[in-house]
C-alpha cells in the first residue's frame, strides 16, 4: 500500500525558486551571483527543517497525539533503539505492572538479531514500529535511493518477524531532510516524533530524566525514551529502569493513560495532526 505524496508550501517553494533560478541563469547569466546566494539560503532552511525533529516543513509528523486521543486523556510512551536482550525484557515486566502499553521504535538488524523478543514486545500488547535498518549516523544525508533500501529493509524485516507491517517511522535522532516523506509515502508510514525528551542515552539520572518527560504532561503527549543505547546510573543501572516507573506514576496521578500510537488511529485526525 502507498499513501499520496503532498509536497509542503516549503518544497513547492525550493522547486519553484530553482526552476526560476535555472531560467534567469539562462537568460540573464550575469544575475548568477544572486541566484546562487537564494538558493544557498534555500537550502539553508531546508538543513533547518532537516535538523528540527518536531518540524513539519518537510511534511507530517506527529509531535502529538490526535485531539481525540487527548481528549480521552491518552498519552503515548515511545521507546526507541531496541530491542535490548537485557534491557527490553525489564522495561516489559514494567509496562505490565503498571498496565501500560508502549511504542517500540525498534533498528531491524537488531530484530534480526533478536527476533523472538520483538515478538514477545507484540504478544504483550505493545506495537513495534520502524526505526530504519542500521541507524546510520548518516541516515539524513541519504538519497532517495538509499533511505528507501534502509527503511524498506526494516520495513520487510518487522513484517516477517512480527506479522504485521509497522504504521510508524521514526529517524534515527529525528533527522530528516526533503527525500524522507516521499519514501514515507510509498511505504504507507506515518513520521513520528514526540512532544518531549528526556535526553536518556546520554544522562543517567533518573530523577531528572523522569522530570524533563513529566513536567507539564498532558493528554496527547508523545514522550521519549530508550531502550537501546541507554545511559546508565551511577550505579551502573539502564536510565530507563528506574525513570520509567517514576513517569508512569506520574501518568496514574494525573489520570492519564499510556497508549501505543496505532490506538490513536481511531481518531478521524490520522494523520495530520493539529
Amino acid at each position: 500500500m502507498s499513501r499520496r505524496w503532498h509536497p509542503t508550501p516549503l518544497i513547492r517553494l525550493t522547486a519553484a525558486l530553482h526552476a526560476g533560478a535555472a531560467v534567469t541563469l539562462v537568460w540573464r547569466p550575469e544575475t548568477w551571483p544572486w541566484a546562487l546566494a537564494t538558493l544557498a539560503a534555500n537550502h539553508g532552511v531546508l538543513t533547518a527543517a532537516g535538523l528540527w525533529p518536531r518540524s513539519r516543513l518537510l511534511g507530517p509528523n506527529w509531535t502529538h497525539l490526535p485531539p481525540a486521543a487527548a481528549a480521552r486523556g491518552e498519552i503515548a510512551l515511545t521507546i526507541d533503539d531496541g530491542p535490548d536482550p537485557e534491557v527490553t525484557p525489564r522495561v516489559l515486566d514494567l509496562l505490565d505492572a503498571h498496565r501500560a502499553r508502549a511504542t517500540f521504535f525498534v533498528i531491524g538488524r537488531a530484530v534480526r538479531r533478536h527476533p523472538a523478543l520483538a515478538r514477545e514486545i507484540v504478544a504483550r500488547g505493545h506495537a513495534v514500529e520502524n526505526h530504519s535498518d542500521a541507524h546510520h549516523k548518516r541516515f539524513s544525508l541519504l538519497g532517495p535511493r538509499g533511505l528507501a533500501r534502509e527503511i524498506g529493509a526494516a520495513q520487510e524485516t518487522l513484517a516477517a518477524v512480527c506479522g504485521e507491517a509497522p504504521r510508524f517511522f521514526r529517524a534515527p535522532a529525528g533527522l530528516r531532510n526533503p527525500f524522507l516523506e516521499p519514501v514515507l509515502a510509498r511505504l504507507d508510514l506515518q513520521l513520528a516524533a514526540w512532544t518531549r525528551r528526556a535526553f536518556d542515552t546520554r544522562h543517567g539520572d533518573a530523577a531528572a530524566v523522569a522530570a524533563r518527560l513529566t513536567r507539564g504532561l498532558a493528554g496527547g503527549d508523545i514522550l521519549l525514551l530508550h531502550d537501546g543505547n541507554a545511559a546508565r546510573s551511577a550505579q551502573g543501572t539502564p536510565v530507563i529502569l528506574d525513570a520509567l516507573p517514576r513517569v508512569l506514576a506520574a501518568c496514574a496521578a494525573a489520570g492519564l493513560r499510556p497508549v501505543t500510537l496505532r490506538a490513536a488511529l481511531s481518531s478521524p485526525s490520522f494523520p495530520d495532526q493539529p
